[in-house]
């Protein structure tokens, strides 16, 4: 078992930076990899990007360029810095954990609101 939690959400204004932070509760270096998604009021759960254990990174395009997911292995963290936020990226914010058995471990969300 993995807990996950989430932090740093919170309201800014359009153009403005938040860094979204995943806590683990145990290493994140026997993960297959950490992701982000997120989920707007009313539509389903998106995928924003991923780290693998190769310390490869992936993004969705809609964020691409703004977003950067990053690690601290001795934090047992992930984070994700969001840059030049749009009204469109508010949402709920969720870490994922992929272990190595096939299992997703899930935290509880943080709220991004982006003011226009």
């Amino acid at each position: 078992q993995v807990q996950l939690v989430e932090s740093g959400g919170g309201l800014v204004q359009a153009g403005g930076s938040l860094r979204l932070s995943c806590a683990a509760s145990r290493s994140i270096l026997s993960m297959n990899s950490m992701a982000w998604f997120r989920q707007a009021p009313g539509k389903q759960r998106d995928w924003v990007a991923t780290i693998t254990s190769e310390s490869r990174m992936n993004y969705a395009d809609s964020v691409k360029g703004r977003f950067t997911i990053s690690t601290d292995s001795a934090k047992n963290t992930v984070y994700l810095q969001m840059n030049n936020l749009e009204p469109e990226d508010t949402a709920v914010y969720y870490c994922r954990a992929a272990g190595l058995l096939g299992r997703y471990y899930w935290g509880q969300g943080t709220q991004v609101t982006v003011s226009s």
